[in-house]
């Protein structure tokens, strides 16, 4: 029940090179569009988890219709849901892996739990996974609407720039709008295959065209989104301005003191 569909917030990644602030707002690449690209993958591959981060996504979801599928018994399959979930979280920190990614799918496995024990409906496993990703979708294109594309939101820190795009790198900030509609589109168009599904299926059927539905329609968004950046101008780093400003500042600081202590004497004689 867990969903890859919202990457995590990650902190900036130290492979990722950008270009000045001067360079990356007249949009002049600073470095080869080779360079780009592969610190666009590398930032992207982060912020999303990666291979190890989809598998942890699907196999909860998996283990449950799978056992289901055998024996139709609601509590055997949400139990092993769950205990595989916790699993991953316990196998990420004995390795002191971040474990970002498989605490969200904790967290969603645990919601469908709960909500199936509930309603005693196998089927309601999979509601609110399902309505996280209606509710994600929606805000995907209500932001970019809004001017503030969520996928610029979340990649912002992961490539130091923080919302910097905004006001300072148009074709930046034109690259994030057209990554968030591909992901809100992308999304609504997988609800209006589930939605239906769950009125109209059963149990098994569901379960299984959603684990179908669970990678592809990711990896396609997260395709646009590297076609997307690794085109657009690169981003300015904020972090690597505010050090050389305090630097700069420093650098004032001393070199006012140092010409206080040179005039000093002379202005006592």
């Amino acid at each position: 029940m867990t969903s890859p569909d919202k990457p995590a917030a990650s902190t900036p990644s130290p492979t990722a090179s950008s270009a000045s602030p001067a360079t990356a707002s007249s949009g002049t690449p600073a470095a080869s569009d080779g360079d780009a690209k592969a610190v666009t993958e590398a930032a992207l591959f982060e912020a999303f988890g990666g291979l190890r981060g989809m598998v942890e996504t699907v196999l909860p979801g998996l283990l449950f219709v799978t056992i289901f599928t055998v024996n139709k018994d609601l509590h055997a399959s949400a139990i092993a849901a769950l205990a595989v979930s916790l699993l991953l979280v316990v196998v990420r920190l004995i390795r002191r892996d971040t474990v970002k990614h498989a605490f969200s799918g904790v967290f969603g496995v645990a919601f469908g739990v709960v909500f199936a024990m509930m309603t005693g409906d196998a089927k309601d496993f999979y509601l609110p996974g399902m309505l996280y990703t209606l509710g994600l979708a929606v805000a995907y294109i209500v932001t970019t609407l809004a001017g503030v594309p969520l996928i610029g939101l979340i990649l912002g820190p992961v490539f130091k720039e923080n919302l910097s795009w905004r006001t300072r790198n148009p074709g930046r900030k034109k690259a994030y709008a057209k990554a968030s509609w591909a992901w809100g589109l992308i999304l609504l168009a997988k609800c209006a295959i589930l939605f239906p599904l769950y009125w109209w299926a059963d149990t098994t059927q569901l379960g299984w065209i959603l684990i179908a539905l669970k990678i592809p329609p990711f990896l396609l968004a997260v395709y646009l989104t590297w076609v997307f950046l690794a085109k657009a101008p690169p981003p300015i780093d904020v972090f690597a301005e505010m050090e050389a400003e305090e630097r700069a500042e420093k650098e004032r600081a001393a070199a006012v003191a140092a010409t206080a202590d040179g005039s000093g004497p002379r202005h006592r004689r």
